[in-house]
């Protein structure tokens, strides 16, 4: 039997705490060769690009292919511009065990692959949460990092003043403070952990803005080679770490661009995280290095989080069960 997973089932059953270990854990196979997450292909039709994210592990028993979809003319739409549905297939009997639902998934397993760099480059005395862009995916990274860090203040710019104001709603369970600020630069300027959340094409942080030991997670530019939010400075000033190489050669524009422009060679981004959670690799050796995680995403945290989704969801009787043989 096959278990479907809509958006409502997936809200009901995650938790973010078990999301968070189970991507940590995940990166930890993966450097010790117990998973793997080959580097997905990119096809394109039209103005959307069609991901699929593949992964297997010997920890969840299982493979899982995540089809992304970006299409940005869905903006004009109404409709988001991204979807995701995650396939898992068992590795004892090849049958699909579960179809999930990938929007919830995607953000959690995201905010807790940048809580798990944040735990392991930030510099101890962190205290200044730094957010640019005030959506659904900041929302997820402020109650992750507040997890792993004792942040204190959370600084938040946005173009929009609303988005803002519907942050501090959302966070408001957190007995944080938030600050709005009028720009990026002055979010990245006063941050110790600094989170760019922002589908841009052209660098929206400067790295002549980082400052001596600061952790920047760059996060939201997607899985194109054209995209990017932090230039080719702030790539050359900061020890560079990311989820997967093979992924980041092929489908980062942070890591891409800059080497295109000679700001930085392969070698700069030859660290996994990974490699500095095992203790392969010490990424931080003091607190005024910069350390930054280039996350792209890879498919091993969909899996991570989908083989929690699925336990849960069996255990409690939740989700539709499909005969799909039949």
């Amino acid at each position: 039997m096959t278990l479907i997973l809509s958006h409502s089932d997936v809200a009901g059953l995650i938790d973010r705490a078990e999301v968070f270990a189970a991507v940590e854990r995940a990166h930890a196979d993966l450097a010790a060769g117990t998973a793997s997450a080959p580097a997905p292909p990119a096809m394109t039709l039209q103005s959307a690009a069609f991901v699929p994210m593949v992964a297997a592990a010997q920890s969840a028993g299982a493979a899982a292919v995540k089809m992304l979809v970006d299409l940005p003319g869905n903006a004009s739409r109404g409709l988001p511009v991204q979807r995701s549905a995650v396939l898992v297939a068992s590795a004892d009997t090849g049958e699909c065990e579960a179809l999930l639902d990938g929007r919830l998934i995607t953000a959690v397993r995201t905010a807790a692959a940048s809580a798990v760099a944040t735990k392991h480059l930030a510099h101890r005395g962190s205290r200044v949460l730094g957010l640019v862009g005030a959506g659904t995916l900041a929302v997820e990274h402020a109650r992750a990092i507040t997890r792993v860090s004792d942040v204190e203040t959370v600084l938040v710019w946005s173009r929009s003043d609303a988005t803002v104001e519907e942050f501090r709603s959302r966070t408001e369970d957190l007995g944080i403070s938030v600050k709005p600020m009028d720009s990026p630069e002055a979010v990245t300027r006063s941050s110790d952990v600094l989170c760019t959340l922002t589908p841009s094409r052209d660098p929206i942080v400067r790295g002549a803005w980082f400052g001596e030991g600061l952790h920047v997670n760059a996060v939201g530019a997607p899985p194109r080679a054209d995209h990017r939010e932090i230039d080719g400075e702030g790539m050359r000033r900061a020890r560079v770490v990311v989820d997967s190489v093979a992924t980041t050669m092929t489908k980062s524009g942070e890591t891409l661009l800059a080497l295109a422009e000679g700001a930085i060679s392969e070698g700069d981004v030859a660290v996994e995280l990974g490699d500095v959670i095992v203790g392969r690799t010490v990424a931080r050796t003091s607190d005024r290095d910069i350390t930054l995680y280039n996350s792209v995403g890879i498919g091993l945290q969909d899996l991570a989080a989908a083989r929690i989704l699925i336990d849960r969801a069996r255990e409690r009787g939740v989700g539709t069960e499909v005969d799909l043989s039949r």
